[in-house]
Order: C-alpha cells, then sequence, then structure tokens
C-alpha cells in the first residue's frame, strides 16, 4: 500500500469505522474486533488485486460483497466484522474498507491512551527496525506510540514520519526535490 494512495483516511470510511468501534464496545468485543480488523487491513495491504476489486467500477456491488464475504470467511473473521464488510459493500463502500481499518485502528490507539504514527518507508522495515523507531517516538512525544508501516518504493531511500498534524520527512526523495528547486533559484 501506498501512501500516495491512502494518505488521508476517508470520511465515509470514518463513519463506518465509528458504526463499527461502537458496536464492538457495546458487544464487549473491542480487542477481539480489533484483530480482526487488522487481519483486514493487512490483507488488504498485501494485495493489490484485492484493492483493485474492492474500488474498481467495473465489478457491481454483488460481486463485491461475495469477494468480499468469501476473504472474511477465509481470514476467519467475527461475524461482527464479517456484517461490518457485507454491509459496506452492499452500500457501495467496499473501496473504502482501507479508510475504515485505518480510522477504527486510530480510535482503538486512542482509546488506549495510545498515539498513533504513520511511518512510510522506501522497503518494508523489520521488526527490529520497528521496535526502534516505536522506542524513539515515545522518547520524543513522552508517551505510548503505535506505529502503523507502509511502503512506498518512491521514496527511493529515508523515512515520512507522520503523527497527528506533524510530519517529518526525511526521505530521499524530498531531499533530491528540495536541491532541484535549489539549482532552479541559483
Amino acid at each position: 500500500m501506498t501512501t500516495g494512495e491512502n494518505a488521508v483516511t476517508g470520511e465515509a470510511g470514518k463513519r463506518y469505522a465509528k458504526a463499527l468501534f461502537e458496536l464492538a464496545e457495546e458487544a464487549k468485543a473491542l480487542d477481539a474486533t480489533e484483530t480482526d480488523v487488522t487481519t483486514l487491513g493487512e490483507a488488504f495491504g498485501e494485495s493489490a488485486d484485492l484493492r483493485r476489486v474492492a474500488s474498481s467500477p467495473l465489478f457491481g456491488r454483488e460481486d463485491k460483497a461475495k469477494a468480499l464475504e468469501a476473504l472474511a470467511d477465509r481470514l476467519g473473521l467475527s461475524d461482527l466484522v464479517k456484517k461490518f464488510v457485507a454491509v459496506m459493500a452492499a452500500n457501495g463502500r467496499a473501496g473504502d474498507l482501507p479508510d475504515a481499518v485505518r480510522a477504527f485502528k486510530a480510535m482503538a490507539a486512542r482509546r488506549r491512551g495510545a498515539t498513533e504514527a504513520e511511518v512510510t518507508s522506501a522497503d518494508k522495515l523489520t521488526a527490529a527496525q520497528l521496535k526502534e523507531l516505536q522506542a524513539a517516538l515515545k522518547s520524543a512525544l513522552g508517551h505510548d506510540v503505535e506505529v502503523r508501516a507502509e511502503v512506498n518504493p518512491e521514496l527511493i531511500g529515508g523515512l515520512v514520519v507522520k503523527v497527528g498534524s506533524r510530519m517529518f520527512d526525511s526521505s530521499l526523495r524530498s531531499k533530491l526535490e528540495g536541491m532541484r528547486n535549489a539549482m532552479k533559484e541559483a
């Protein structure tokens, strides 16, 4: 999943996520629902074909609903999350599922008192790198940080870290663009 595609969580995704969050709280199944939502998000993150099918107008709502129902069954998702996916597909919002996943996870992190950091790198970060980054962010911010990592090969190297409205961009692409702009001005 690239940052350019999903940098901003859509309003529809937020609304659906809020409804799921409230239902999960009511059912006292917030942790299990978050686990299922994370699993669903990973499936979308790992499959460009799944993202394409969910968002493509070439596939009808019924086809999307069947495909997502099969995916939910294969992933072993709870009935609550299966119904959530089915409702989004039936309402023509299958393409908003990745946004809903991000919004739900952000709500769950806030509920735990943690901040979510979006980290984009050119290559997939190792578990050790993620742990080191999480520790550095916790030290800098003074509270727990949950890192959500994405890969965007267009960065060439370095990282882009976004926490709330703050962003730190140490990507090689940004540095090259800065040099290019400086050379134009000279």
